[in-house]
């Protein structure tokens, strides 16, 4: 076994992100070193996205400037830009070895195999309708105080928009069997909260009969007293689902469920299967069941064909459905989607300017919100301390949360206790401890 040290630079969303640290698991356990920085590699591992063709830009010019750095390193690419444009990676000099989302457990035996030939490699192969879920092992979420589990891959929406599906491949579940396990071997690490993430989480379990509320069941069984899910589609929350969740104490009411136009033209032209009216009967269904809970949202501005009229509706939608937080992205043309090849393309600076107004309506919709908790009491996961003056931490409804120190020193971190709030600044909440510094 040859041994190498490997620097890993990740691009993209949440999921990525884990799947990076998955891979530098699995360098781990080859005997292999992760290094921090680029010159002391011997092999460097860049983890592309590609939902944007500005993010390919960003991650081509990390790929030269790898190169630059180390000219002498192995470079795996790797992730949804090798998978959905593989001809394209293929033409890159700069990258050494091209493995797509299908491959990336075998990525030792590839720098191997690179390491002793010098000949590139392009492992890339597409997705059948009965492609497994892919198995990485789990990273060490060092400094974290929550842990993350990806539990879910691939999309089967197409979305006008998107490229995910062809980048991830149809929706796939990790067993339930390895949930409970992985959830057990985290809680025995000492965390008290876990994130669970994929692609569609919402639909976590359909090709088997199962749904998310098996996976938040699994880990609350295992000891994790605060179990948080990722990004949602409104199709995966049925009845069933957000009673059963309402029943588990240990869910974490916080719901980001992405909307993307509050105008019903707009989303038949973008492929979501749902209407406003829909939308907005979820949310109701979701605030009676969790009273104090915050919903946030993904919305897009200047989708091909939105007019102002169109904008306008979204607009009012928004403040209508009173989002605790909106993420906000200008319409981006994907090469190889249905909406790039769309008409009446909206200009660039009236993306712009939509956006900046959503964005004066979130800000004013998350003051709002945040004014809201003042006088409740809350159960907050402390994380860090900042300076010697507070203990900060996320309430389950991940509002960041702000306690003074009591001048001893000692840390909160890692425990649960009850706040009381007291205050806003900024897009920070100020309370109390709610009698002494006991956990929860």
């Amino acid at each position: 076994m040859i041994l190498i040290n490997v620097y890993l630079q990740n691009f993209g969303c949440k999921v990525n992100a884990i799947e990076t640290d998955g891979i530098a698991a699995l360098l781990r356990q080859n005997g292999w070193v992760i290094c921090s920085a680029p010159e002391d590699a011997d092999a460097i591992i860049l983890n592309s996205c590609t939902v944007t063709a500005s993010g390919d830009h960003r991650m081509l010019t990390a790929l030269r400037k790898l190169r630059r750095t180390a000219p002498h390193a192995a470079i795996v690419l790797t992730g949804c830009y090798v998978q959905a444009f593989p001809e394209e990676a293929a033409a890159l000099e700069d990258a050494d070895i091209l493995a797509g989302t299908k491959e990336r457990t075998k990525i030792p035996a590839l720098l191997e195999n690179f390491l002793q030939s010098r000949t590139p490699c392009h492992a890339v192969s597409p997705y059948g309708k009965t492609d497994a879920f892919e198995y990485l092992p789990q990273g060490a979420d060092e400094g974290h105080t929550r842990a993350f589990l990806k539990i879910q891959d691939g999309c089967n929406r197409f979305c006008s928009y998107c490229i995910i599906p062809y980048a991830r491949g149809r929706c796939r579940s990790r067993e339930l069997a390895d949930i409970a396990e992985q959830a057990q071997l985290l809680s025995a690490r000492g965390y008290h909260e876990i994130v669970l993430c994929g692609i569609n989480l919402a639909c976590y379990g359909q090709e088997n009969g199962l749904n998310i509320a098996d996976a938040v069941d699994a880990c609350a069984n295992a000891g994790f007293r605060r179990v948080r899910l990722g990004s949602l589609e409104p199709d995966g929350l049925t009845d069933e689902v957000l009673a059963r969740l309402a029943a588990n104490p240990a869910f974490c009411p916080q719901f980001h469920i992405s909307l993307q136009s509050g105008c019903d033209r707009t989303l038949r032209a973008m492929h979501r299967h749902y209407t406003c009216a829909e939308y907005a009967a979820l949310l109701a269904k979701i605030r009676s069941l969790f009273p104090s809970c915050a919903v946030t949202t993904d919305i897009m501005t200047g989708f091909p064909g939105e007019t102002e009229e169109d904008f306008s509706q979204t607009l009012a939608f928004a403040k209508e459905m009173e989002f605790s937080k909106i993420h906000i992205f200008r319409y981006s043309r994907r090469p190889g989607t249905l909406a790039d090849g769309m008409p009446d393309q909206v200009a660039e600076s009236v993306k712009k300017e939509r956006a900046d107004r959503l964005s004066a309506l979130e800000r004013q919709l998350h003051a709002d919100f945040l004014q809201s908790r003042i006088g409740k009491t809350v159960s907050v996961l402390f994380e860090r301390e900042k300076d010697t003056a507070f203990h900060i931490g996320h309430a389950a409804d991940y509002t960041t949360v702000c306690v003074p120190s009591d001048g001893t020193g000692a840390s909160l971190r890692n425990r649960i206790f009850q706040v009381t709030i007291t205050a806003v600044q900024g897009d920070r909440l100020y309370g109390t401890l709610n009698g002494t510094q006991k956990d929860l």
